[in-house]
């Protein structure tokens, strides 16, 4: 999508980084039964489901997560981005949801509303804009955590239509404060690329696509992590990213995080 030509994760902080911090911190709000959480980070890339927002530059990033103690939930990200033919500069996303137990499985219902402020859509062209619902899922099984995600958008980046996204993988504790967070994921959009002559329909810009990563994270010190993430996706070939573009190119990315 440069989104026409890229995508871009993360749901809110899914949005976001590919692999998990290494541990968190929060500040609890008690006459209101509320826990914020904040993380600035800085990145090298900003990819969000493998794709690169940046055209493979730094991001600098902050994502906000309000809970209350019912489990409902209210949050944002804000990161720059680079999407080549259009004016966006910045993403912000807005997300909500409710987060429940049922046994040990804990799982986080809720939707997304990505924007990129400042786009103006030119003429004959498309909205970025785009909402998403998702489910996401953990289960523990210590030192193992298994996750998942499922996530539906009714018109995807760029009015290219309906988009459902599957992932899930594992993160597991390592030696010496490490933890590694392998990750599987695959990206359906229903209008790949440029439709015929004359349509008014909007498109992705690539074909639909699996996507590989391997995260290692470790808390480096005063609570920063760090984190190195490997990446490959299927739709490598020139020819298949978004106009010959190198935002779907393998890669390897270094973040740096700090929860409060």
């Amino acid at each position: 999508m440069a989104r026409n030509l890229v995508l871009a994760a993360t749901a809110l902080c899914g949005g976001i980084l590919l692999a998990p911090p290494a541990g968190t911190a929060q500040t609890a709000i008690d006459a209101l039964g509320v826990t914020v959480t904040t993380t600035p980070a800085v990145t090298t890339d900003y990819l969000f489901r493998g794709l690169s927002q940046t055209r493979g530059k730094p991001a600098v990033q902050l994502t906000v997560d309000a809970e209350h103690s019912s489990g409902l939930y209210v949050g944002a990200f804000v990161s720059n981005v680079a999407f080549q033919g259009t004016n966006a500069r910045q993403e912000v996303d807005y997300s909500a949801g409710y987060r429940f137990t049922l046994g040990d499985l804990k799982l986080d219902i809720g939707g997304t509303y990505y924007t990129y402020a400042g786009y103006t859509a030119p003429r004959g062209g498309f909205e970025l804009n785009f909402a998403e619902l998702a489910l996401r899922t953990s289960y523990e099984i210590a030192p193992v955590k298994f996750v998942g995600l499922a996530a539906w958008s009714p018109n995807f980046y760029g009015e290219s239509g309906s988009g459902f996204y599957l992932e899930g993988g594992f993160d597991m504790a390592l030696d010496y404060g490490f933890t590694i967070s392998p990750r599987i994921g695959y990206q359906w959009i229903e209008r790949n690329l440029v439709p015929a002559t004359g349509s008014r329909d909007g498109y992705f810009g690539s074909p639909d696509y699996l996507t590989l990563s391997v995260g290692i994270s470790r808390e480096i010190v005063g609570g920063v992590i760090g984190t190195f993430t490997g990446v490959w996706n299927s739709n490598t070939g020139r020819q298949d990213c978004f106009g010959g573009q190198k935002v779907c190119d393998s890669r390897a990315v270094l973040t740096l995080s700090r929860p409060f």
